[in-house]
């Protein structure tokens, strides 16, 4: 097969939307399909010559609104030669917005199944906006539940996650399939390495962390529980891997408790350092409720180092209380969430139990299962438009592609529309008149 994807962020962003294109596109090219990755610009550069041999650049406005996103410029892919002359069998998008568009009129000019994964939970992303507000996270839901019924079929990476775009409104088959990590790679992480690399005493527990470092993901929640466990266990070091806008307050709230010395920012890793540092974690803390999949969760328990989380969306379906980790309420305080920590690293027998439950749960998420059930997803589409499109007439085929475009740009802009107006009614009058476009009756 003939494959493209259009994602709105791809290396050399470091995120979990990016890292799971980065997978599909590696898995899908070693299992012999020709595949296209249409991605932005970003300032930083490109990814490995490997993979940038896959990959059309879209120009974009970089570092978006002090973020480390680019957002691509509207149509900049009708630009692009190599994508007209590539002819995709399939259209996969990552994205509901701006390349998702693209993608989706890619996909009804060329008559070809378009896949979507929800990868995001977009309400929670709103602070990325130069405005924000309640109206405005239903306004993103709602556009991504009206762009899901516009595709072929969705991809859910969490069943939590399949039942709630089912409630808000997807008709279209949703089908729950994780993005896979390599669970072999991931075993050669070495805990001696990584205590080595970063100074970790040989005796001391070590509470890790991995993960952008960014307001959606719950981070001084993270920080005030941290605070309280290390302060439990005078040996205990924290490590924390990734970073991002957050990394300057949790940098602060370190320095008043007076633990500085005691915590390690690791910044950005990969390869035999990302592996080492999760081999070298005792505990694996976690705090965010925003996933919608809990892959940070399963590359740690791919070295076989217990969790400990709060319930939402994504986690679940990954840490097993009392089994694998802890999954505390969603509720729970900074204090219980430490003391939860604190109690697992003082039981030795636990800890390897979890350990080793937890290595079995992390091989049930390998990308060997996800990209077999992505695959046979694609032919099975692929050969129900193709049995679809064969009883059709030449005239028929010179001229649905023209009507079938027309159609999805009335569409797009009868749904974002409605998805405006909607969240225009229900917002108060202030949230109404920063949101509402100037000159509209609504502002």
């Amino acid at each position: 097969m003939k494959i493209a994807h259009f994602t709105n962020t791809f290396l050399p962003h470091v995120g979990g939307v990016a890292r799971a294109v980065q997978t599909i596109l590696e898995d899908q090219r070693r299992a012999r399909h020709r595949v296209l990755v249409v991605a932005p610009e970003f300032t930083e550069g490109t990814a490995p010559p490997r993979i940038e041999s896959s990959v059309v650049r879209i120009p974009a406005f970089t570092h978006f609104n002090d973020s480390d996103f680019s957002v691509s410029i509207p149509f900049a892919t009708l630009l692009s030669d190599r994508l007209s002359e590539f002819r995709a069998d399939l259209i996969h998008t990552h994205h509901p917005f701006l390349l998702g568009d693209t993608a989706l009129r890619e996909a009804s000019s060329r008559r070809v199944p378009l896949v979507f994964t929800h990868h995001t939970l977009y309400e929670n992303y709103v602070h990325y906006l130069p405005v924000e507000g309640d109206s405005l996270a239903e306004f993103a839901a709602d556009v991504a539940t009206r762009f899901a019924n516009c595709c072929t079929a969705v991809v859910a990476p969490s069943q939590s996650v399949h039942d709630l775009i089912v409630s808000r409104g997807v008709t279209v088959p949703v089908h729950v399939i994780p993005t896979g990590i390599d669970t072999r790679e991931l075993a050669t992480g070495r805990n001696s390495r990584g205590r080595a690399r970063w100074n970790l005493p040989a005796r001391s527990p070590v509470i890790g962390h991995l993960g952008r470092l960014a307001a959606e993901k719950n981070l001084p929640f993270l920080a005030s529980a941290l605070v309280l466990a290390l302060k439990k266990l005078p040996l205990a070091r924290a490590l924390i891997v990734g970073d991002g806008p957050l990394r300057e307050e949790m940098t602060r709230i370190f320095a008043e408790a007076g633990l500085a010395s005691r915590v390690i920012f690791t910044g950005k890793l990969s390869g035999s350092a990302l592996r080492d540092a999760c081999a070298a974690m005792t505990v694996f803390a976690f705090t965010s409720t925003s996933e919608t999949q809990g892959l940070v969760l399963a590359e740690a328990m791919a070295t076989s180092t217990p969790v400990v989380a709060l319930d939402a969306s994504g986690v679940r379906e990954v840490v097993v209380e009392r089994r694998n980790g802890r999954l505390l309420p969603a509720d729970s305080t900074p204090a219980r969430f430490a003391k939860a920590v604190v109690d697992l690293i003082g039981k030795a027998d636990t800890l390897a139990r979890y350990g080793a439950a937890a290595l079995t749960t992390a091989k049930e998420f390998d990308r060997a299962r996800t990209s077999k059930r992505l695959l046979e997803l694609y032919a099975t589409l692929v050969a129900e438009q193709r049995a679809k499109l064969e009883g059709e007439t030449p005239l028929e085929r010179a001229i649905m592609p023209v009507v079938d475009r027309i159609a999805i740009e009335g569409r797009l802009l009868a749904d974002k529309t409605g998805a405006l107006v909607d969240a225009l009614r229900s917002a108060p009058s202030d949230e109404a008149a920063k949101i509402a476009p100037p000159g509209s009756t609504a502002a």
